[in-house]
């Protein structure tokens, strides 16, 4: 049986010089089709209960993210193991009631608690942004 590791390089052989032509030219623009198209595949197989179907489709999302991930590493934009690194790092801060000592007592107060953390995440990240801006303004003025 392949492991996630082995899928990972195959998707790195297929994009290699000595690969796919057909895979070497995909870009973020020329996948997102595929990405819309492989997501409507995995709801209609999730309508239809159609586990068969689902465990093939949702391969095929996965292979869409390692593509994609395989496109930035190249640019040296960033890599599959940040990818997954950021979002166990997500999943361990929204859930501080599973890694933490926060208690919760019904999936609505998980969900709130969710919804909480992560408007507190995006306001963080508009005021650095904001600040690099700044920053970068005042860098520029004599």
């Amino acid at each position: 049986m392949y492991t996630f590791e082995d899928f990972v390089k195959i998707i790195a052989e297929l994009r290699s010089e000595h690969g796919c032509p057909w895979d070497r030219e995909q870009t973020f623009q020329s996948l997102k089709k595929c990405l819309a198209d492989e997501t409507e595949e995995v709801f209609w197989a999730i309508d239809h209960e159609d586990m068969e179907n689902l465990c093939e489709e949702l391969g095929d999302v996965l292979l869409q993210v390692v593509m994609n991930s395989q496109i930035a590493a190249e640019m040296g934009a960033f890599t599959i193991e940040d990818v997954i690194d950021g979002v166990s790092q997500k999943m361990i801060r929204r859930h501080p009631h599973v890694f933490g000592d926060v208690k919760v007592s019904s999936p609505e107060e998980s969900l709130a608690l969710w919804k909480e953390i992560k408007r507190q995440e995006k306001e963080a990240k508009n005021k650095r942004a904001k600040e690099g801006e700044n920053a970068a303004e005042n860098a520029e003025k004599p």
